[in-house]
């Protein structure tokens, strides 16, 4: 059991490293557009959502960092009108956000961009090393 901790251990941290460096090379991609890796991440989820309004629960649900300032974070790219927030008619304690153009076109600058850093923190892997990854990664990520 002993050898299996400390396997556990090392893998654990080889992961958290990993993470790290993809967190670095993709913020890294994204400084120049003055837009955090979050705040990437809540525009792809609401431009996903393909013009239907996303709530602030279906947004926390879906980000990759799960976090309480989301608010702030949506309020951040309200002020810089990337995204839209409206009163919904029917019920008024619902907020509905929608990505604007103005986002959308943020997105289509950046989509290669990020292509192009994934493929660069990823270069050491072959695809088949890569599907190998992404099914243990699955593992870990489904099951808990």
């Amino acid at each position: 059991m002993d050898g299996y901790l400390e396997i556990a251990k090392n893998t654990v941290v080889g992961m958290l490293k990993a993470g790290n460096k993809a967190e670095q090379y993709l913020s890294g991609t994204l400084k120049p557009f003055d837009i955090s890796l979050q705040q990437f991440n809540v525009l792809r989820i609401l431009r996903g959502r393909k013009g239907k309004a996303a709530n602030l629960n279906t947004v926390q649900q879906r980000m990759i960092h799960k976090m309480s300032n989301t608010s702030r974070l949506i309020d951040k790219l309200i002020e810089k009108k990337l995204v839209e927030r409206d009163i919904c008619a029917d019920n008024r304690r619902k907020i509905e956000l929608f990505i604007t153009k103005k986002g959308l076109n943020l997105l289509n600058d950046l989509d290669n961009k990020i292509q192009m850093t994934e493929a660069e923190i990823l270069k050491p892997l072959s695809i088949d090393d890569q599907k190998i990854l992404r099914n243990l990664i699955n593992k870990i990520t489904l099951n808990n």
